[in-house]
């Protein structure tokens, strides 16, 4: 099945499990590991605590993400290499069939990036996508626009409104592509078109 996008300009594509694999649990076994009790980063409070949306919507730094997990973990003497690796467990790969699509997609229409997320795994990110397909990520994007850098997030409403602003799209004429259904009622409340991408759907498939 593909996608209908006539009278669509713009695709606003959201990044974890739409364009890049993840696995959540991943990070929440390697702090287990390093020391925590469970409570805070257990499968059904993973991520609870407010470092971790300070982190996201960019109130805090890198820096003093990772001092909050040494006092989360009550590990003062984990390194810095330590804390970025168990927080980038996470992140699997940007399969290049996803790549290929958006490279076709951008022929014909102006393609975006909302993300909710941070510093440390951006960075991380861009540098492993680099050396494996060989272009810069944010090149295949007319805009890119990152949580963290917009100190806002999905799916409130003002994240989408500045996401409209920033990249100057039409709601009418804009898809809004997001595997969690919380984000796509967000965005459909500021007026974007959404394809809610379940579980048992591929990118790579749809366009």
């Amino acid at each position: 099945m593909k996608i209908d996008l006539s009278n669509i300009k713009n695709i606003i594509f959201d990044l974890g499990n739409v364009l890049l694999n993840l696995d959540f649990d991943a990070s929440i076994k390697a702090f287990q590991k390093l020391g925590s009790d469970g409570e805070v980063l257990d499968h059904k409070n993973a991520y609870s605590h407010p470092v971790f949306y300070n982190f996201e919507v960019g109130k805090i730094s890198p820096a003093e993400f990772r001092t909050g997990i040494r006092r989360i973990l009550n590990r003062p003497d984990i390194s810095d290499e330590t804390i970025d690796r168990a927080w980038y467990a996470m992140i699997l790969d940007i399969p290049a069939k996803r790549v290929k699509v958006l490279q076709e997609l951008d022929k014909k229409y102006n393609i975006y990036l909302f993300s909710n997320t941070n510093q440390i795994h951006i960075d991380n990110l861009l540098q492993e996508f680099k050396a494996e397909h060989g272009i810069d990520f944010p090149s295949l994007f007319k805009g890119v626009y990152y949580s963290h850098e917009i100190h806002d997030r999905k799916p409130e409403l003002s994240s989408f409104k500045k996401v409209i602003e920033l990249s100057g799209v039409k709601p009418e004429e804009t898809l809004f592509v997001d595997d969690l259904e919380k984000n796509i009622i967000g965005a459909e409340q500021a007026g974007l078109k959404t394809l809610w991408l379940k579980k048992e759907m591929e990118m790579a498939e749809l366009f």
